[in-house]
């Protein structure tokens, strides 16, 4: 079962999106928004497992800092997680200011709350695997 929801939110110029992927017990998430999207970090986690990030390189070398908005997400819907997570995240806003990156924050937020309560009435049900013995 796949299963694929959207969200939204926008403020000051600035709309940051979240893709949810279903995948069985497992979910996809793609943060994005800005000028330029992109994939700046991956962050992996499950409910029992600790939560990790990998930061890749920007165009001047220094590390892209998505995972703040990645951890947002990653730590409210930790404990609601059924299966594993991974979320990738990318927001890139040309000459960005102080209070947009503020907003960045509350957006993000607001997104991880929608994704929480969307999980909470998502119902996971898939049949369990069966292996060879």
């Amino acid at each position: 079962m796949t299963e694929l929801k959207n969200f939204s939110t926008s403020e000051l110029g600035l709309t940051i999106s979240a893709e949810v992927t279903i995948i069985g017990k497992d979910l996809l998430i793609k943060i994005s928004g800005g000028d330029t999207p992109h994939i700046g970090t991956v962050t992996t986690l499950s409910k029992t497992a600790a939560i990790e990030t990998r930061c890749f390189p920007s165009h001047d070398g220094r590390l892209h800092k998505d995972d703040v908005l990645a951890l947002i997400v990653a730590k409210k819907i930790q404990p609601l997680l059924p299966g594993t997570c991974v979320i990738t995240a990318g927001v890139h806003v040309n000459k960005i200011t102080s209070d947009q990156i503020v907003a960045a924050s509350k957006i993000t937020q607001q997104l991880a709350e929608e994704i929480a309560n969307w999980i909470t009435k998502f119902d996971f049900t898939t049949p369990e695997p069966i292996y060879y013995q």
